[in-house]
């Protein structure tokens, strides 16, 4: 199976990056063959001991670069790959010796990529683990050009793919939910119609969600959008998801189970909107600690 490519990570997710960061060498270098596909990107910031917790990451750059990430989209096909690494150790897991380096994998000795990571929904989704072996990155590939401000590009940057990952989140429950409602009004049990047992409170959740998450996307574009409203709009979106979803997949009975019904693949791709981006459970912290 050929993978897709992931346009929301290409476009929404990495392009601001460049766009933001990127010195005006290393914008002209990449950002138009990025908007025409003929440079795939990718983002490579976890690792197998370091998630949602991105102070942990192990991958470190002195002249060359060591380390390994996982989990990571378009890891098999990127051309291109902004790399988390520490370029400081001495600040231990300290938030001023990070840096974003970027890796041309066609040029970059030392660089290659690991297996294709089965997974158990999204299999079409290049997911990939990726390794560093003394590699070797030219200096003018360091994002920005300055060293330590790694931490604060990927913080700010974070609001955005929440809520992000809060659109795809409604997007799929609507669906899940267009797919359910055909489906029970033309299944009968008992003699009727599922339609005439379906629960209205499933509608009711998707459109709180959906008046929330778009309040939310106002804040991110009049800059108004701080950490914890995207971490809230990032949670609570993806757990509606999931619930939703679920009740959906239990009204298909026995069919929502097959992959032949839409139902079955939304509930297996959806599982991972819980955990990407920063696990809800770490949404939870970021919006305790606002309290």
């Amino acid at each position: 199976m050929t993978p897709d490519f992931s346009i929301p990570l290409q476009n929404v997710i990495l392009a601001p990056y460049f766009v933001q960061y990127a010195t005006e060498e290393q914008k002209q270098r990449w950002l138009p063959r990025m908007a025409s596909g003929d440079l795939v990107a990718a983002l490579a910031m976890s690792e197998p001991g370091a998630g949602s917790d991105v102070r942990a990451i192990r991958t470190h750059a002195r002249r060359d670069v060591n380390g390994q990430k996982t989990f990571i989209t378009h890891g098999h096909t990127a051309d291109l790959i902004c790399l988390a690494v520490k370029t400081d150790t001495s600040a231990g897991n300290g938030v001023h010796g990070f840096s974003l380096l970027v890796i041309e994998t066609e040029t970059t000795a030392g660089f290659r990529r690991g297996r294709r990571l089965d997974k158990v929904g999204l299999k079409a989704q290049d997911t990939a683990e990726l390794f560093l072996d003394d590699a070797r990155v030219p200096a003018q590939n360091l994002l920005g050009g300055i060293e330590g401000r790694g931490f604060y590009q990927l913080m700010e940057q974070l609001a955005k793919e929440r809520i992000n990952i809060a659109m795809q989140a409604l997007a799929l429950t609507e669906a899940a939910l267009a797919e359910t409602v055909a489906y029970v009004k033309e299944r009968e049990v008992f003699g009727k119609r599922l339609i005439e047992f379906q629960n209205t409170r499933i509608v009711l959740a998707e459109a709180i969600t959906r008046t929330f998450v778009e309040s939310c996307i106002d804040r991110l574009l009049a800059g108004t959008l701080d950490t914890e409203t995207a971490a809230m709009a990032k949670w609570w979106a993806t757990e509606k998801q999931c619930e939703i979803i679920d009740n959906c997949m239990q009204l298909h009975g026995g069919n929502g189970y097959m992959l032949d019904y839409p139902i079955a693949r939304m509930w297996s791709d959806g599982r991972i909107q819980k955990i990407w981006g920063g696990s809800n459970e770490v949404m939870k912290e970021l919006i305790a600690r606002a309290l």
